[in-house]
């Protein structure tokens, strides 16, 4: 039962940020979530509270389940705490380069996700864009290409993002 949430809960999460990507930071949220779309000037962005507040979330989910030996909502937790470990991996350290490090760059499924990061990243403004999710990655994404911005001579305008 216990893996069965965990697992439910990583699902859960891919499928939520993406809606949370794409009607709440390039929505309402705007303001806070571009400055994950503009030249980064160290190693933080106000963009970083989110994963804060996810964060946050799972730990109260785990700690409170634990406690009260609610096996599915600490399992729920476990996910979403998996989830953002592999967000962390996948995102800040392999397509931003928060830390330099080779050891993605040979991955094909990777090299998708960096493709569909890229492309998410053409847009400057909150909209339009898209692919907004972090593993799926749709079949469509390939299709558009990474053209890239006026005065940049990277396929996107955030630097942080390395060929």
């Amino acid at each position: 039962m216990l893996l069965a949430c965990i697992i439910a809960g990583f699902i859960f999460m891919e499928g939520f940020s993406w809606a949370f990507h794409k009607y709440i930071m390039h929505g309402p949220l705007w303001h806070i979530h571009k400055s994950h779309h503009l030249p980064s000037n160290g190693p933080l962005e106000a963009n970083d509270i989110f994963s804060l507040c996810f964060g946050s979330i799972a730990a109260a989910l785990i700690f409170f389940g634990f406690r009260s030996a609610n096996f599915p909502m600490a399992g729920f937790g476990l996910g979403i705490t998996a989830y953002g470990m592999v967000y962390f991996v996948l995102h800040d350290l392999g397509v931003h380069n928060r830390i330099k490090n080779s050891f993605l760059s040979r991955a094909t499924f990777f090299a998708r996700i960096k493709r569909a990061h890229k492309i998410h990243h053409k847009s400057l403004s909150k909209m339009p864009s898209s692919s907004f999710g972090l593993l799926f990655v749709a079949p469509s994404v390939f299709k558009t290409k990474a053209a890239p911005q006026p005065g940049s001579s990277s396929p996107c305008h955030n630097p942080s993002i390395s060929a």
